[in-house]
């Protein structure tokens, strides 16, 4: 009878419950749509951090990243790339030889960090070939190419085809050189990647070292990130002597960009709440404040306080229960088209490469944040309600009767 009851008051003022449950409708997608945008956002950071820079785990020599000195050679053969390759979860891996060098053109010099790298190996770890925008990649028989990106290319100003000098210390510290010219142009969406990275052919590059077998940096890419640990454990089970890290361990910025991301999601989906609580109470209390004759015959008839006090709340709840849903399956239409098409940011193109990020977002959410906002309504409204109840039960019936 309670139940019946509270439910056929929230429609007595059908314009103010729709007008209710509308706005925690609104809230309910809002917060969808912010947190699935934001779990988008460091999809794509951390998508775009692990195919460019830092592959899902690298192993060096324990002392190369700290200064990465060439001297400080991993020293791994092709024998360990083919047993890493085999082990469960690992999609491919690659090995690099990497220098800190001064290029130089005919107008400017500046410093960048080499990679020389397989380039067939390097296309099944970080897709590098599909990044080229202009020219051709190191695929071509030709000695000596290299591959800078254009905004490198713009600061160097080069073209294809135009001539650079790599300056770097060679494995015994002698000052070598080498005249590279440009194959081809590459646009990671990355500024602060294509701005210090340029790629030579890991032959070219050892041949100049003076050591044909040289590499200092095994990248390996997994099938899924789950496997992250098993196989960063596996590796350094068969290699105990190489520094074995992952994304996050090689990147902590990684992890900080993800929980200031989660933080301001957090703190918005707060604020919508509070707003909702406000919203509840008013909503609540004008009910309460226009039955208060009704209330006040409810008990002098025998209606307990808390049967006054439940029916308040229970008011509240459906009010809630009527709008989640709603808001729910609006919330995960929009996620399930967005999450196709992506939400185009490449109007603020030049702030979103700066982060590291491509110009299109895909937002996403995981299924159980649909049941947590559920229970967030509920509370929500739970919250909502005490008042506007807490303010019924302490009428006096024979006040009450008074009251026009």
């Amino acid at each position: 009878m309670l139940f019946k009851i509270a439910w056929r008051n929230i429609w007595r003022s059908r314009t103010r419950s729709l007008v209710v449950m509308g706005a925690i409708a609104v809230g309910v997608w809002s917060v969808i749509f912010l947190i699935s945008f934001s779990s988008g956002m460091v999809d794509s950071y951390v998508r775009n951090a692990i195919e460019n820079e830092v592959s899902h785990l690298q192993a060096h020599h324990p002392e190369f990243p700290r200064d990465e000195e060439v001297h400080f050679l991993l020293g791994a053969t092709p024998e360990d790339l083919q047993q890493i390759e085999r082990l469960p979860g690992v999609e491919a891996a690659t090995l690099r030889t990497i220098v800190q060098a001064m290029i130089s053109s005919g107008k400017t010099t500046t410093g960048a960090r080499v990679r020389g790298i397989d380039p067939e190996r390097e296309h099944r770890v970080t897709h590098l070939d599909e990044k080229v925008v202009e020219g051709e990649y190191l695929d071509a028989p030709r000695r000596n190419a290299l591959l800078v990106s254009t905004r490198l290319a713009e600061k160097l100003k080069v073209r294809l085809r135009s001539r650079v000098v790599l300056t770097f210390q060679d494995l015994e510290g002698n000052i070598t050189a080498g005249a590279f010219r440009v194959v081809g142009l590459f646009d990671t969406g990355n500024n602060a990647f294509d701005e210090s990275t340029v790629f030579v052919r890991q032959s070219d590059l050892n041949r100049l070292l003076a050591r044909p077998d040289a590499n200092h940096e095994l990248a390996v890419k997994l099938r899924e990130i789950a496997f992250v640990d098993s196989v960063q454990s596996a590796i350094q089970a068969l290699h105990p002597g190489w520094l074995v890290e992952n994304y996050a361990q090689i990147a902590p910025e990684i992890e900080l960009f993800q929980s200031q991301i989660k933080l301001s999601a957090l703190i918005f989906t707060v604020v919508v709440m509070l707003g909702l609580i406000f919203g509840i109470i008013n909503t609540m209390l004008m009910a309460v404040l226009e039955r208060v004759r009704e209330l006040g015959m409810l008990m002098a008839i025998g209606m307990n306080k808390p049967r006054v006090f439940a029916m308040v709340v229970l008011e509240t709840l459906f009010l809630g229960l009527a709008a989640a849903p709603a808001g729910l399956l609006l919330g995960w239409l929009t996620v399930r088209i967005l999450g196709r098409t992506g939400i185009d940011l490449s109007a603020w193109s030049a702030g979103v490469r700066e982060f590291g990020m491509s110009a299109v977002v895909y937002p996403s959410l995981q299924g159980q944040v649909y049941g947590l906002l559920i229970v967030a309504v509920l509370v929500t409204a739970l919250l909502g309600a005490l008042y506007p109840a807490l303010k019924a039960i302490r009428l006096r019936p024979v006040e009450a009767l008074r009251k026009i």
